[in-house]
């Protein structure tokens, strides 16, 4: 039986990575296998690419950053994702193609149609089962990210930035509501994980 592929989306401080590890242990402890892996990245070249995207030196022109972006995951999607999810592993996402057309569509200005097509391009129709959109407003998140490292190359973008990118996500949200859940990053743990429990129970067990 195939896996199943969940991703986590949201704005940097939005609470992924805790809610990722909180999700694996979840479904692990229902005797399910679990893969989890993040984006860019999870892969030799993808983590080199995302060594590339992320630093806070470079400048590069978005669609070049859109095609990174595409060109790790079709890396990610051959070596690790479509494996896994044939042998049937669970796979557990942080970001896959929903950050790009917030980040690189809404955040900078990439054409949604041309996003489009790298999506069909490199994953051939293929979307998550479920993807779980933590929201916050974006001073939130960077207020939390603040306090605990130093902000990456995209974390250091002006406010706007985060307001486009914001609208994108929601925008995404829109155009497949079957498959992604909002939530409201702003809830306290405890209560963003009882809803998690329930969304899982009713989308993927």
């Amino acid at each position: 039986m195939r896996g199943k592929f969940i991703t986590l989306e949201g704005i940097d401080g939005a609470g992924k990575s805790t809610h990722l590890a909180w999700l694996a242990e979840k479904l692990r402890s229902r005797g399910l296998d679990v893969t989890v892996t993040r984006e860019p990245g999870g892969t030799a070249v993808g983590e080199n690419l995302r060594e590339l995207l992320l630093d806070r030196a470079q400048r590069m022109h978005p669609e070049t950053e859109a095609m990174l972006m595409f060109a790790a995951r079709r890396e990610h999607l051959d070596k690790v994702i479509l494996p896994a999810l044939a042998r049937g592993t669970w796979v557990l996402c942080d970001r896959f193609s929903d950050a790009t057309f917030a980040y690189q569509g809404g955040g900078s200005g990439v054409a949604w149609d041309k996003l489009q097509a790298l999506e069909h391009w490199v994953q051939d129709g293929l979307q998550p089962d479920l993807t779980l959109y933590f929201d916050v407003p974006p001073e939130v998140g960077l207020r939390r990210v603040s306090g605990v490292r130093l902000p990456d190359r995209f974390e250091q973008e002006r406010d706007g930035f985060y307001r486009n990118v914001r609208e994108a996500y929601l925008r995404r949200a829109r155009e497949f509501p079957e498959r992604v859940q909002v939530l409201d990053g702003t809830h306290s743990v405890s209560e963003i994980q009882k809803e998690l429990e329930s969304i899982i129970a009713s989308h993927c067990v």
